[in-house]
């Protein structure tokens, strides 16, 4: 895609199809991404192991944590791409996209070596018991200790793709390595295969990252001349524009998920109370729910660089009317997902494991979660818009009242008043009460921003 169709894709292709051009791709890519997650859970599955499937759903919040570092790199440099884009700022493009692909690389090796280093207390605080400890170790160390480095890069690259409007070949790097997974699970985990149980699907999450990666770099090979993305180590550069705008937008974004972290290791803890049987279902359940809530988030942050554009070249009106299609669409669809999320709860856990118990817990827990999905869509395209214009501030403060002020004193009161299967319900209130804060946050944006927009079209009415 060169300059030209870059340009005609942010400025002029009509809304529908600009949203379709970039979130189709991203929806797509991150459906692929949650089924790749559900296959470790499934094949797991088959062993009819509550342990192995209770250590694939320990080691998620570690995994969550690799967010962290993404959303600083990622949301926080592709968001400054796309605004330097629509500035027709080239060298700032060039340069942030080295920053973000280097201090990316280097987190990732740090944060495995960390892990390596504290092991042992990394498994307690995740909730490994002494029943659960040897598969969550082997775990871990494939996905986490050798693992992060590629799976925090692959992650960081789809974004510096994305950002200039190439959101299909993002999509594409995302996938050959979640395909790959899915094909080298069942060798790596069953008795027939390699029969490494949890262990194996963290060696086949850690080669298809490995290969996701592979394809980024060849890519950007490829397309040297033709991308403003830019990963040579002689482009890095620690300006202070570019640190402050990259960590103004990252740092919020990355604070946001050290605190679903948080929020996810207190679900896992008061879960593991109840036994490996109550884990593995809750794990279950949220991979379950997984797949709506990536579908939103996928659509929220395809829409990203449209809004970052248009902000930056001053077509606020194009912003607004992005994001108010973006919401239409998403709103009924996470109905309809509601709806049959409720009344199939535990068919859809029996998929994964055909267990009395876990199918009974799982139920209760998928309920819990499903209703919170259409709240959850508000909250994602604020946080979205926040990010795009910007506005870290605003992400950081949605970030702290949905963990902090909300969730987790929801699951401590909900817990106590409703034992085990209160926890489940703890997001939906959490997003129910930050879906109204977000309206209002997108009400008082648009107001802003458009009033702008209108003034500026009325000054140069008598000109024309």
């Amino acid at each position: 895609m060169n300059e030209n169709e870059k340009a005609v894709l942010f400025e002029q292709t009509p809304i529908p199809s600009a949203v379709a051009k970039l979130s189709i791709p991203m929806v797509f890519s991150s459906l692929v991404m949650v089924i790749y997650n559900m296959a470790d859970t499934y094949f797991v599955g088959m062993l009819n192991n509550p342990v192995e499937n209770a250590a694939v759903a320990l080691a998620a919040p570690v995994l969550l944590a690799f967010n962290a570092v993404n959303n600083l790199f990622g949301v926080g440099t592709s968001s400054m791409m796309s605004r330097a884009l629509g500035r027709k700022d080239y060298e700032t493009v060039s340069e942030s996209s080295a920053f973000g692909f280097w201090c990316s690389l280097i987190s990732g090796v740090i944060f495995g070596v960390l892990c390596m280093v504290v092991n042992s207390p990394l498994l307690t605080l995740i909730g490994a018991s002494s029943e659960t400890w040897e598969a969550t170790q082997g775990y871990v160390f494939w996905t986490v200790c050798l693992g992060a480095a590629p799976a925090i890069v692959n992650v960081v690259m789809a974004y510096l793709v994305r950002s200039e409007g190439a959101a299909l070949h993002a999509s594409i790097g995302t996938m050959s390595g979640c395909l790959l997974n899915i094909i080298l699970d069942p060798f790596f985990i069953l008795p027939w295969g390699l029969n490494m149980g949890a262990a194996g699907a963290g060696l086949a999450t850690f080669l298809s990252n490995c290969v996701a990666c592979l394809y980024f770099l060849i890519l950007l090979y490829i397309k040297r001349g033709n991308t403003f993305v830019c990963i040579n180590p002689r482009r890095f550069r620690l300006k202070k524009q570019i640190i402050t705008e990259v960590c103004s937008v990252g740092i919020p974004a990355s604070i946001q998920n050290l605190l679903n972290v948080t929020g996810m290791t207190i679900l896992n803890n008061f879960t593991s109370a109840y036994g490996a049987d109550a884990v593995a279902a809750m794990g279950i359940a949220y991979k379950i729910y997984m797949v709506p809530m990536q579908i939103t988030l996928g659509c929220s942050q395809g829409i990203m660089p449209l809004i970052s554009y248009n902000f930056a070249s001053g077509n606020r009106r194009r912003m607004k009317d992005t994001i108010l299609f973006a919401l239409k669409i998403m709103l009924p669809v996470l109905a309809v997902i509601t709806l049959g999320y409720f009344a199939g709860s535990e068919w859809l856990i029996h998929l994964f494991m055909q267990n009395s118990s876990i199918i009974a817990y799982g139920g209760q827990f998928l309920r819990g979660f499903s209703l919170g999905l259409m709240f959850l869509c508000v909250d994602f395209l604020a946080v979205g818009v926040f990010q795009s214009l910007g506005l870290g501030k605003y992400a950081l403060i949605f970030a702290v009242m949905r963990k902090i002020v909300l969730e987790i004193p929801a699951l401590f009161i909900l817990n106590r008043l409703f034992p085990l299967y209160g926890l489940s319900y703890a997001q939906c209130t959490a997003e129910f009460v930050l879906a109204i804060s977000a309206v209002f946050m997108l009400r008082y944006i648009f107001r802003k921003y458009t009033d702008v927009q209108n003034s500026a079209d009325a000054l140069e009415e008598p000109l024309s």
